[in-house]
């Protein structure tokens, strides 16, 4: 008996599916890749994951659509800040731009949905809004069932990461989940687990809190040019100090500062682009640069304070808001005020030691690995938004309301599969008075069925069945209000 129970535990070991990750990016910055490729090592330190594919989805579009999305951002941050700023902010409000994705985007997207149906996964991990809409679109057409996940790469949420299906939204703090379960997400799909990033160095340096303070000054990886003037004003810092300069891929950067603080001697470490950004950032005492997400998420999980310069409107903006008020980071609005800055910190007593223990704080060194327990041990079916939903959320996001704030035939209700207690879909009350005339409730359940002639049904009802019954040929489901729990009147 022993040793039939031995073979059976064995042969169900043997049989257990092993997962197919495909995670989609997008090169706009180097944070999205940075993400993907964090992702993709936490995939690797797992035994039940089979293969494992990371694809940036502008590098299989056309020239002229990746240079539109990629270089054109950047040429507008260098030259109109301002109109970043307000685009970040226009786009803000979840589902602003609502209905199909656009023509041209399709077209771009071919090549990406054509690795999709090629590497048929089984897990999808979305590291920019652009794959995470295109999946969305497949999942509601039924071209996969693969489990979908959202992962934000910055400290705020931006209304853009929101689409109308996805398995899990991995958001990067707190907030970020309060913010979309008040607009109406469900709870059980939101998680606040911080940007992934690579496994820091092992075994953990351990900073001298008596030695001469390190500071890491980045330009980032494509090397900006403010490091030049970040370098200067340093120079003019009169507390005691070592620096490591890294300029990137900026070759011309690089020998510009290695000229300017050549009389500075040994005070200073000139580099170019460099694999070793993870042992750097855990040697550092302060870090100056820019407050992307990626960067700011690494310099938190060293537990490495910033001194932020140069912010990109919007999202990084914001970012250093965040790490301000956790008291993790300054920020210097003035050039020429950046040295006396730093030289604040250091000089008074114990300031340094405290911004440091408030990054450690916050510092989320394993979100890659709750990325994918999250998403792989979550349902299997997923959350579809109407059409109908997202407008309510729209609409009260635009009015400064909460999902409960609504009532009568906007309100939203979710639909719970009683057997996995998730939420499967979120949906307008009205757009539920129409499923309760077509279906019938059993056992207090709404139980949602195939329909193949589909010629009764609307567009959106046929999109919902079809994205929640999957191979079933019934669903039956609990029906929950937002609205504080009265049902609202149709």
């Amino acid at each position: 008996m022993l040793s039939t129970s031995v073979d059976q535990v064995a042969t169900e070991v043997d049989v257990k599916p092993r997962e197919r990750i495909l995670i989609l990016s997008a090169g706009v910055g180097a944070g999205h890749n940075s993400a993907a490729a964090a992702v993709k090592q936490a995939c690797l330190a797992r035994d039940d994951v089979d293969d494992v594919l990371v694809v940036d989805v502008l590098q299989q579009s056309s020239t002229l659509y990746r240079d539109l999305l990629g270089k054109g951002y950047f040429t507008l941050v260098e030259n109109v800040p301002w109109l970043v700023d307000w685009g970040y902010d226009f786009s803000d409000l979840p589902f602003k731009r609502r209905g199909p994705i656009d023509p041209w985007t399709r077209a771009n997207s071919i090549p990406a949905i054509n690795e999709i149906k090629r590497f048929k996964p089984t897990a999808m991990v979305c590291t920019h809004f652009l794959p995470a809409q295109l999946v969305a679109s497949l999942v509601l057409r039924g071209v996969t069932d693969a489990k979908t996940a959202i992962v934000t790469t910055d400290y705020d949420f931006q209304g853009l990461w929101l689409t109308s299906a996805f398995h899990a939204i991995f958001v990067a703090r707190e907030e970020g989940r309060v913010q979309l379960t008040a607009q109406g997400v469900p709870a059980d799909r939101v998680a606040a687990v911080g940007i992934p990033i690579s496994a820091p160095p092992s075994p953990a340096f351990v900073r001298d809190p008596d030695a001469v303070p390190m500071l890491l000054i980045s330009a980032g990886t494509s090397g900006g040019d403010y490091a030049a003037a970040v370098v200067r004003q340093t120079m003019h810092v009169r507390s005691p100090f070592r620096a490591t300069v890294v300029c990137g891929r900026n070759d011309q950067l690089r020998r510009q500062i290695e000229q300017l603080v050549a009389p500075a001697g040994e005070r200073y470490r000139v580099l170019g682009y460099t694999s070793e950004m993870p042992e750097l950032l855990s040697q550092a005492d302060l870090f100056i640069g820019k407050p992307g997400g990626l960067s700011a998420s690494e310099c938190m999980a060293a537990g490495l304070p910033m001194v932020l310069v140069n912010p990109i409107p919007g999202q990084e903006v914001r970012n250093g808001d965040y790490l301000m008020e956790q008291g993790a980071a300054v920020r210097c609005n003035t050039p020429s005020t950046i040295g006396w800055k730093i030289d604040e910190i250091l000089r008074e007593p114990g300031r340094l030691q405290r911004m440091q223990a408030a990054a450690q704080r916050i510092g989320r060194p394993m979100a890659a690995a709750d990325v994918l327990t999250g998403l792989l041990d979550g349902p299997d079916r997923p959350l579809v938004l109407t059409r109908g939903a997202q407008k309510s959320i729209l609409t009260a996001s635009a009015r400064r309301l909460i999902a409960s704030d609504l009532s009568g035939p906007k309100s939203l209700v979710r639909l719970v599969d009683p057997a996995t207690d998730s939420t499967v879909a979120l949906l307008r009350a009205e757009e539920l008075a129409d499923l309760q005339t077509r279906y019938p409730e059993r056992g207090g359940y709404l139980v949602l069925q195939r329909d193949d002639s589909l010629v009764s049904l609307r567009w959106e009802a046929r999109r919902l069945l079809k994205s929640l019954l999957r191979g079933d040929a019934e669903l039956p489901v609990r029906v929950e209000w937002a609205s504080k729990g009265v049902r609202p009147s149709s």
